[in-house]
C-alpha cells in the first residue's frame, strides 16, 4: 500500500469495522480521529462539545487532522462523520497526495438499523424513540453531508456487505 487510506461517512457505516481490519491485513495503525483528538486533548469529545461548543471542537478537530495528516505515516484513518464538512477540510484531505480518500456510502435504512440499538451511546441521536425516527434524522442530516462525502476519491457502497467482501474490495483499490 503506497498511500494511506482515509475513511470517510455518517457514524455507523463501518468505518472503524472496516479499518480496523484493512489495518491488521496490512499491519498498519489504524488511528481513529476522535480518539485521536481526545487523547492529545486529555478530555473527551462530549466534553468538549459541553464546556466549549460545536464550533470550537471543530476548530481543534481541524488542528488535529493538519497535525495527523502533515505526519509521513502509513496509515488506515477513520474521520468523525462530520469532519468533511466543516472548514474546507474535504478540500485539505483530498489535495493530500500520500492519502486516499474513500467515502463508505450506506443507506438511511441500513444505518438506522445499525444504530438503533446502540443510541445511546451516541448524543446526536440519544433522543429519537423509534427506528422510523432515527432513519428520518439520518436521511436529514446525509442530505446536508452527501455533497461533502461525494468529494472523495473514492466510494464503496456497504449496504448488505459483509466487513470481508469489503476489506478485498478496498485492496483492489489499494492495489
Amino acid at each position: 500500500m503506497v498511500k494511506s487510506l482515509i475513511l470517510i461517512g455518517y457514524m455507523g457505516c463501518g468505518k472503524s469495522a472496516l479499518g480496523k481490519s484493512i489495518a491488521a491485513n496490512k499491519s498498519l495503525p489504524f488511528i481513529d480521529l476522535d480518539d485521536y483528538i481526545e487523547s492529545q486533548e486529555n478530555t473527551t469529545i462530549s466534553k468538549i462539545f459541553e464546556k466549549e461548543g460545536e464550533l470550537y471542537f471543530r476548530k481543534k478537530e481541524r488542528l488535529h487532522l493538519e497535525n495527523l495528516l502533515s505526519k509521513k505515516i502509513q496509515a488506515v484513518i477513520s474521520l468523525g462523520g462530520g469532519t468533511p464538512c466543516y472548514f474546507d477540510n474535504i478540500d485539505y484531505i483530498i489535495q493530500k497526495e500520500d492519502f486516499l480518500s474513500l467515502y463508505l456510502k450506506t443507506s438511511p435504512k441500513v444505518l438506522a438499523a445499525r444504530l438503533f440499538e446502540e443510541k445511546n451511546h451516541r448524543p446526536m441521536i440519544a433522543h429519537l424513540d423509534s427506528l422510523e425516527a432515527l432513519e428520518e434524522f439520518i436521511a436529514k442530516h446525509l442530505f446536508e453531508r452527501i455533497p461533502f462525502y461525494l468529494k472523495a476519491e473514492q466510494q464503496l457502497t456497504t449496504d448488505n456487505q459483509s466487513v470481508e467482501a469489503l476489506v478485498d474490495q478496498v485492496e483492489k483499490l489499494l492495489a
